[in-house]
This record gives C-alpha cells, structure tokens and sequence, in this order.
C-alpha cells in the first residue's frame, strides 16, 4: 500500500509533543511491513537539519495557487532516519515556515491552511497518487475539505483521507480569507453547519470540523479519550459533529518506539537491564540520585516528566513534590512551562527547596537526562487533567518505572490498579489510578504505591515487573491503522 503522511511534525527533525514521535513510530513501523510510506511536511527554518541525511532538490518549480495568484515553492526530499520527507518551502513576503518557531504565530491558521494546499498541490503536479493520505491534528483539518471539494476533479479521485487527533483542544480557526485564499471561495457553502461552519462562533471556520465532516476515517489516539472526546467534554465543542460522524469515528492507542525506549538497549543509562536482570535498575537509580545530588538512601524516588501546564495537572504535581516529601519518598521533576506563571511558580519552588536533599526540579527538557529518569525513578506520575493518549506511562512501565495516574484517557486504558481493578487478575495489574481533581485523589493513590514500597518490597518489584510484560509498541496500532486504511480503500 502506498501511504503519504501529512503533518506539521516529524520526529526528531521537527518535534513540539506526541505528534511528531507518532508520525515517525508509525511510519518506521508500516514501512518494516513492506508499504511504501512518505511523509510531506513544512521546511521549518529552525528544525534540526542535522537529523537529516542526504537533503536534495526534488520539486523546483511548484506553483501554489494563493488569493488568485500563485505562490513559487521548492519542495527537498531526505531521509529522516530512514525515513523518506518531503519539506515544502514557500518563497513568499509572509515567510510562512521562516519564523523560527513551529506554532505560536498570529496567522498560524494561514500557515497552514497554506501547507495544506501545498501539500496536494506537490502531489498532483508530481503525479504521486497515494492509496492513503493520512493527516494529523487540525493544521492539516483542511485537506480533505480541498480534496474532496477541488482536487478530485482534477485527477485525484481515487485518494482517501484518515485523519487522526491527537488534541482535541487546539482546532484551527479562521474567516472567509482562508476560503479567498485557497480558491475554496463559496462563502455561503462552507459557513453552513453541515460543513466548515464553528459549532459555536458562526463567524467562524473550524479547520478540526473540516477534517471530521469530509474525511473517510476519523480516528483519536485512545478508544476511552474516542469516547471522553464523543460523550464528555474532551472533544471540547465538537462533540456534536462526532455524534454526526460516528460511523466512521474510533480511537487506536499510540504506540512507542522501542527502539528509542528499551532499557535493555538504551545508550543513554549507564546500566542497561530487563525482566531477568531487574536489580540492575539499582545501578541507574544510584546515578540519578548522583547527578541530581540527592541523598543516598532507601527511599522510593516519584517522577514527573512532562510540559508544567493545566493539561498535565499542574497543580497535583505541585501538591505531590510536598506530599511525596513527607511520606519519606524523594521527588524528581523535568520540565518546562510555557505560561509565565506557572513558570515563575516553579521557579519559586526550586529555589525553596534547592538545599533539600530529597527533590530536584529541573525546569527545561533534557532527552539525556528524561533516559536516567525513567531508568532510576520507582513510581512515575502522571496527574493529567485529560490525555488524549500519554507516552510518559506507556515508557515508565516498559522501564519497570510504576505509573501513578489520573484515569483519563490513554492513561485508564493502559494502566490497571494494583488494588482495585476488577476487571484483570492480579498479575495483570501494573499501577496505580485515581479519579478526582483534588489533593485527596492524588494523595490517596501515592500512599497506597510508598505504602507498597515500604511494606512490600517483593510485591513491588513485582507490579513493576508486570507493567515491564506488557508490549506498547507499534506492533498492535499498526495493525489497527492498516485496518483502517484498507475500509476506506475500497469504499
């Protein structure tokens, strides 16, 4: 099957979250089954080149039809890990992709509705004719919208869309402009509820909507966030149009690239180890505390890797440093904030505590360093307000690194309560789970996981080891997604 991925991210050559390591696990994963898979993304000015090998010219002379003119492209092709890109660079007074940032931009609505079109204009110009095209998230809502509506009458007929969303929150907006200037034009045709029309700002287009309504697959990146996301408020105002489109509306679980994250083969810890070698985590253990000038002592060490926002439950990882601290455990935080409070929140934090021997806040992302975290923590926690998917738990476990979680999500999906899940035998079990928002629910969950690791120490080594079982790789997505692929060829 010939599949073309279209999306803003592709890791690691342009990552901002998720998106970009499901873009390229999944792409590494359908190509080592034989399919021919090629990725279209922008050529961002400020993503890491040196991840790329071979970077050429493939496409010259593209012309991209804008506001009744055109705008002149060049399209380089290389290889990222293995991986074959196609980078769309515009030559345009707007300097879409020169902006040294990937979102954040007034006009990001522009920008993409622009790579969207890009991105099927290169493929019919070029004559490539994907089985699939599979696009991400809302900066791409658009190209089903244009397939469907232009390019089918001008030789791409055959191509069918899945579109997956990996965050519900962020949908794309715009006006009529981006109708003028995609040539999509009929104002009264797409501001119609059925279509492009916001479910609640009539002034507005939805570029998330477009996706759902003209796509011929919709999937998110978990069946319980498909459901938060149909029946809840996690598909924050679109749950009406994915009522609309049920029948053609699922959720696959995201994978994760063992080939990056395996503590048995992991270059980043100093002490590779596995099911049989366990104790060997002891050693990466006594490094992290060594780097990160902890105190030497028998104490289980709770994680938090992840962005300090209102997603990940900002304020129950606050609660949990001084709540872990007085249960005798020790705390290690990596990451960062982009909002300026939480950011001078933590800061403040870390200056307070900056002489305890028991916690370390270290408020920037270093990949070297979340290798050692996952490697030497015992319990990881991931306090999520909602998670479309999660990657942190799925790594955590496959390290022997206990999760303790919110169950929202990929997280409930994926991680089974060691006391209270009655739906799977105990040795099936791989964490701990709570439910509420406040201080009580996190504190409940951690005081049952110190609680084992003071008074079981045998019993938690085994619930780490069970969560070390269970394969979150893209073996089983991949699957689910070829499924998918295939309906929606022949429909």
């Amino acid at each position: 099957m010939y599949i073309v991925q279209i999306a803003s991210e592709c890791a690691p050559v342009i990552k901002a979250g998720g998106l970009g390591d499901v873009v390229y696990g999944l792409s590494r994963e359908l190509e080592s089954r034989g399919h021919c898979v090629e990725l279209i993304l922008p050529k961002y000015n400020n993503m890491r080149y040196d991840h790329i090998w071979g970077l050429h010219d493939a496409y010259r002379e593209l012309w991209v039809p804008w506001y009744g003119a055109a705008i002149h492209c060049s399209v380089y092709c290389g290889w990222v890990h293995g991986r074959l890109c196609f980078f769309i660079e515009p030559h345009s007074e707007d300097m879409f992709f020169d902006r040294g940032t990937y979102y954040g931009c007034d006009d990001d609505p522009m920008r993409f509705a622009f790579f969207s079109k890009a991105a099927l204009e290169f493929l019919l110009q070029s004559n490539k004719r994907p089985d699939v095209l599979h696009c991400h998230d809302w900066q791409t809502g658009l190209v089903p919208v244009m397939l469907y509506e232009m390019y089918k009458y001008h030789g791409m007929e055959y191509q069918r869309v899945l579109y997956t969303i990996h965050n519900f929150k962020h949908q794309g907006f715009g006006g009529s402009d981006v109708l003028w200037a995609t040539g999509l034009n009929r104002e009264s045709y797409y501001f119609h509820y059925d279509r492009l029309r916001d479910n609640f700002n009539p002034f507005s287009l939805n570029f998330m909507k477009g996706g759902i309504v003209y796509s011929n697959h919709v999937n998110t990146v978990s069946p319980h966030h498909a459901w938060e996301a149909h029946h809840g408020s996690c598909g924050f105002g679109l749950g009406h149009t994915l009522h609309l489109n049920q029948h053609k509306f699922s959720g696959i679980l995201n994978g994760v690239d063992y080939g990056i994250w395996n503590p048995e083969t992991d270059t980043h810890i100093p002490a590779p180890y596995g099911i049989e070698t366990f104790e060997d985590k002891a050693l990466n253990r006594k490094e992290l505390r060594d780097r990160l000038l902890l105190r030497a002592a028998d104490k289980p060490i709770v994680a938090f890797i992840g962005r300090l926002d209102d997603q990940k439950g900002v304020h129950l990882v606050h609660h949990a440093m001084y709540y872990a601290l007085n249960r005798g455990a020790q705390f290690v935080l990596l990451g960062s904030a982009t909002d300026r409070t939480i950011h001078d929140w933590f800061w403040h934090e870390k200056r307070h505590l900056n002489d305890n021997p028991d916690i370390h806040l270290e408020l920037s992302f270093n990949e070297d360093l979340a290798h050692l975290i996952y490697a030497g923590a015992d319990l990881m926690l991931v306090p999520s307000n909602f998670e479309p998917c999660g990657l942190t738990q799925l790594i955590a476990m496959k390290y022997g690194t206990v999760p303790v979680v919110r169950g929202v999500g990929g997280l409930v999906s994926t991680v089974f309560d060691w006391d209270y899940d009655t739906e799977r035998a105990p040795e099936e079990r791989t964490g701990f789970v709570f439910y509420e928002t406040d201080n009580y629910a996190v504190e409940s969950a951690l005081n049952r996981a110190i609680d084992l690791y003071y008074q079981s120490p045998q019993h938690f080594r085994q619930l780490a080891i069970q969560g070390m079982q269970y394969d979150y790789s893209w073996r089983n997505p991949a699957d689910e997604y070829l499924k998918i692929y295939d309906h929606i060829r022949h429909k």
